[in-house]
């Protein structure tokens, strides 16, 4: 797919910080609407989605891509009119989005995000034109966000392989076996502190307060910050992303029935998206 980046002028009239206005999105689907706003600190995607939105090209695709206590997707052209259980995921509008990563915004529950291809063919991580997902994700401990699952994984590895350690071993096993992956994850946060003592790592990692008190109190999905870039917020309905995460799915993760969206664009002030929603913006900085 030929690549075409988009010119942006970043001193544009409605991406402007000074501006009272915003604009609130709506996204419709049969299982209720999601209300939401486009951040300005990523202005390339705000004023993207907008362009796309206005014109409609979002009004009929798809949620082709649900999992549950993750996230849901959608924004793939292709998915209009697509057959019942064909593979999506592949559409867009013909170009990339450069990444705007900014450590203000992460993927708490409602995060709005742009999906993209892998780090392979996709190193500078730019972002699909149109396809985009909602995060829904989940709670997490204190404990599982101050851990470096990488690290952790690969010293738990290292340690079963230890001849002075096959009670640890067979435990996990069975623990793996009969309870599943989840258990398995779990039973390795708690033994953090045992197998960094046997093993002498370290396998803490940071986090920023307002990450670590959203993601324990609201949830989402800590293991994509700073990786794929985050662009807006549902402000309200987030009741809707939890109704599509639990409809029945195929292995390709395509829900069973149809969940089509249409895409609305509201100018409003700020005062009133913020009275009516309860939105507070981020203070200007001077």
């Amino acid at each position: 797919m030929k690549k075409l980046f988009l010119g942006i002028a970043l001193g544009t009239l409605f991406l402007s910080c000074a501006t009272d206005k915003d604009y609130l999105i709506t996204i419709k689907t049969d299982h209720g609407d999601m209300k939401a706003i486009l951040y300005d600190q990523t202005p390339k995607h705000k004023e993207n989605f907008l362009k796309l939105a206005k014109e409609g090209f979002f009004d009929s695709t798809l949620f082709h891509r649900v999992i549950k206590d993750f996230m849901i997707q959608g924004g793939d052209p292709n998915s209009k009119n697509s057959a019942p259980g064909s593979p999506l995921g592949n559409g867009g509008p013909g170009y990339t989005v450069p990444a705007e990563f900014n450590k203000e915004l992460f993927h708490e529950k409602g995060a709005l995000s742009a999906a993209r291809q892998g780090d392979r063919t996709n190193p500078k991580k730019e972002s699909s034109g149109s396809q985009f997902y909602i995060v829904q994700g989940k709670k997490w401990t204190e404990k599982e966000l101050l851990t470096d699952e990488n690290k952790l994984n690969a010293a738990v590895q290292q340690l079963v392989g230890r001849s002075d350690q096959d009670s640890i071993r067979q435990l996990l096993m069975n623990i793996y076996q009969t309870e599943g992956p989840q258990a398995y994850g779990k039973k390795i946060i708690e033994m953090k502190d045992y197998v960094a003592k046997v093993m002498q790592v370290n396998v803490d990692k940071t986090t920023t307060p307002e990450r670590l008190k959203t993601y324990t109190a609201v949830g989402g999905a800590p293991h994509l910050d700073d990786q794929y870039t985050v662009f807006g917020k549902v402000i309200e309905g987030l009741e809707v992303i939890d109704k599509i995460a639990d409809q029945p799915t195929n292995r390709r993760d395509r829900p069973e029935e149809n969940i089509m969206m249409m895409v609305e664009v509201e100018e409003l002030t700020k005062k009133k998206i913020t009275k009516l929603y309860g939105y507070e913006y981020p203070e200007e900085k001077k």
